[in-house]
């Protein structure tokens, strides 16, 4: 049955209507809410349409987190400061990482091709002094700029997978004492893994340039899109995927570097 907007919820805020859910449970009010977040989950799942695009249809991801969202809107917790919307969008966006990683969703070519553009602008750079602009990368690799930026484009995501991938899974092997209580803060080992997790990040993107750490923000902070961040920052937006793909190279070495100290440290105890 499809659901319709409820009349009597009309003069409710979205911020009403949560908090009001939250306290009774009533589930008139998530179906109300269900609709009224329809548009994070779409909009969530159009923006990382590349990553499921072979293994599933847009529908499929929308079905799967309407179901996810009426999860979250039980789990969720007002308390917390974060905005629903945020919590929903990184809620949708770790279910379809879930799903690529059960997957090999990443075509070998776009693997080829990464490290045809790696090797191409090491070299570039190597020749000229300074990065190779986009036009020169084109060339050298005998391809049109269009066509480099859509390759560029495929590498950008599977990159900025990759690396969500691997904090995930960095946050799973995590091993913690087990203590009785369904509440991560209130458990005082994982509350200091996650802290210390989330410390490294936050070293890895003060390592950047100050351009890279303004796109990282702007891209996962304030979620706005490449187009969006490049009219604030005033540049093209192919130069904006360039900076945000070099950004997210950089932070998974450094992440993976510092794992791997961690590691060692550990066994060396």
């Amino acid at each position: 049955m499809e659901l319709k907007p409820n009349r009597q919820f009309a003069e409710k805020s979205n911020e009403e209507l949560l908090e009001q859910y939250c306290k009774t449970g009533y589930l008139e009010i998530k179906q109300e809410l269900v609709l009224r977040y329809l548009y994070v989950i779409r909009s969530a799942a159009i923006r990382m349409r590349d990553v499921y695009m072979s293994f599933a249809q847009l529908e499929d991801i929308i079905n799967e987190g309407v179901i996810m969202l009426m999860n979250a809107l039980d789990k969720f917790d007002p308390e917390k400061n974060v905005k629903f919307e945020t919590y929903v969008s990184k809620r949708v966006r770790g279910m379809i990482i879930d799903l690529a990683r059960r997957q090999d969703w990443v075509p070998r070519s776009t693997r080829r091709n990464a490290k045809a553009i790696q090797e191409a602008s090491d070299q570039l750079t190597a020749e000229y002094g300074r990065r190779p602009e986009e036009h020169e990368m084109a060339e050298h690799l005998g391809v049109t700029t269009e066509k480099f930026r859509e390759i560029n484009s495929k590498i950008n995501l599977f990159s900025v997978v990759s690396l969500d991938m691997m904090l995930d899974g960095a946050s799973e092997n995590k091993q913690t004492v087990s203590i009785p209580s369904d509440v991560v803060s209130e458990q005082p080992e994982e509350y200091y893994l996650e802290n210390e997790f989330k410390q490294m990040l936050a070293d890895g993107v003060r390592s950047l340039k100050e351009k890279e750490q303004t796109v990282i923000s702007l891209y996962y902070m304030e979620e706005l899109n490449m187009k969006q961040i490049a009219d604030v920052m005033d540049v093209s937006e192919p130069r904006i995927s360039q900076i945000h793909a070099s950004a997210i190279r950089k932070l998974k070495e450094y992440m993976e570097h510092e794992l791997r100290l961690k590691g060692k440290r550990k066994g060396e105890k």
